[in-house]
């Protein structure tokens, strides 16, 4: 009998425990999609030249004020099946995917917390920050082949003070991988005339080392490469583009560093013990 009734507490205490876990990473993903809908206006309004505070949201084409059941993010897409209300032209397809990619990967941020025995809040603030930088670049590299130089260099200063003040990074070890990384770039730039890379890519570069510090970045940097060289040849081989045309390898870079904050130590160490063995 004791044992019966301490397998029945278990199972509710499990049960428990799971509806808590869900009732958390149902919160965190519409707190992603709220993020992903706040960001979508952020660049269409910079894109636009359109001032943050000068009103409600409103159609890319007609221009038409959009109603608050218009600005509900997800729900607002799918019951307009994609387009506008008055001009039905079709809703940016990219507006969807922000917004979810945005609420996937903050549900990501949070379990890899979630998993860690000790718990920094500075950390989760700090990662959720580069999260949205990363995303904005990587959309806006997308779109417009463009690196916004003035979210680079708030991502260096955040980042940086951060990092010094409160994880215990040293300054060396972010002025190398700046150094690093950035003075990698350059080369490239200089050597190329600008052909190969612009300088956003350079100044990419340099906030990538402030936030990951030198190890982490060449882990960052060898994803990016891969991972640009993969989808290049994939457009090759579809003759979706050809041997001169632009990639926006900012969007690489963005996913390049994502990863290696979370898993550029673990690969260091994989590499290493593979050298060893």
């Amino acid at each position: 009998m004791y044992l019966y009734s301490q397998f029945i507490s278990d199972t509710y205490l499990s049960t428990y425990l799971f509806s808590l876990g869900l009732v958390f990473y149902f919160f965190v993903f519409i707190c992603g999609l709220i993020l992903g809908s706040f960001l979508n206006s952020w660049i269409w309004r910079t894109r636009d030249n359109v001032r943050f505070i000068s009103g409600r949201s409103q159609c890319v084409w007609c221009g038409r004020k959009l109603t608050w059941w218009e600005n509900v993010p997800l729900v607002s897409f799918l019951a307009l099946k994609g387009r506008c209300r008055t001009c039905r032209k079709p809703i940016p397809r990219h507006y969807l995917a922000v917004e979810l990619c945005s609420a996937l990967l903050l549900s990501l941020v949070a379990w890899q917390y979630v998993r860690l025995p000790l718990f920094n809040a500075w950390e989760l603030w700090r990662d959720v920050f580069f999260l949205t930088i990363l995303i904005v670049i990587f959309v806006y590299d997308s779109l417009y082949h463009l690196i916004l130089s003035r979210l680079i260099w708030s991502g260096v200063v955040i980042g940086g003070l951060i990092n010094y003040l409160f994880l215990r990074f040293t300054l060396g070890d972010m002025a190398l991988g700046a150094l690093l990384a950035g003075g990698f770039f350059l080369f490239q730039f200089l050597l190329s005339r600008g052909r190969w890379i612009g300088g956003g890519d350079v100044r990419f570069g340099i906030m990538m080392g402030v936030w990951l510090g030198w190890k982490s970045t060449l882990v960052a940097l060898f994803v990016s490469y891969v991972l640009g060289a993969v989808v290049a040849l994939v457009l090759l081989a579809t003759k979706r583009r050809g041997w001169g045309s632009e990639i926006p390898f900012g969007a690489f870079l963005s996913i390049g560093t994502f990863l290696a904050l979370y898993y550029g130590e673990a690969a260091i160490a994989w590499y290493i013990n593979l050298i060893s063995w």
